[in-house]
């Protein structure tokens, strides 16, 4: 396959992600895919998978976890066998009730018109802020620690 149909390979992926079809989805990936996400010990579904299994996995963790508010995919950029989407999401995290922006770029290998590898960069601070459970600020264990005395 040339890039542009790689290029539309990826659009259709992301097309099925808004419709929520991860079957769908799924069988757009190669067998043996690779999915990279940063690591985070705060974001439950951050890390790597391999397989299609395991990227099922990654993605009911996801939805577990948080809620898609905004989606949106803005560029592409092909070139052989890469595809790299650059876009914008919004999130809410289920367990903080915590919103959080987060720009994103994703890097897609396809081959035989499946995607065979998908790399994450995104805004982890932002991510991590929201997983986090809420810590009392400063000014409010001043308080707490005067009302002990």
């Amino acid at each position: 396959m040339n890039s542009q149909e790689n290029k539309q390979v990826i659009k259709q992926c992301y097309q099925l992600f808004q419709n929520k079809d991860i079957k769908g989805l799924l069988a757009m990936c190669a067998d043996e895919i690779e999915w990279v996400g940063t690591e985070s010990e705060y974001i439950p579904f951050s890390g790597t998978y391999r397989g299609k299994d395991e990227v099922a996995h990654f993605f009911s963790m996801m939805d577990q976890a948080q809620e898609v508010i905004q989606f949106e995919p803005r560029s592409f950029i092909a070139e052989n066998d890469y595809v790299v989407a650059i876009g914008q999401a919004t999130w809410l995290v289920k367990s903080t009730g915590q919103k959080y922006e987060n720009p994103w770029v994703h890097v897609f290998t396809v081959r035989g018109g499946k995607v065979a590898r998908f790399q994450s960069y995104n805004d982890t601070a932002a991510a991590e802020a929201a997983f986090r459970p809420l810590q009392p600020s400063s000014s409010q264990k001043t308080t707490s620690t005067r009302q002990r005395h």
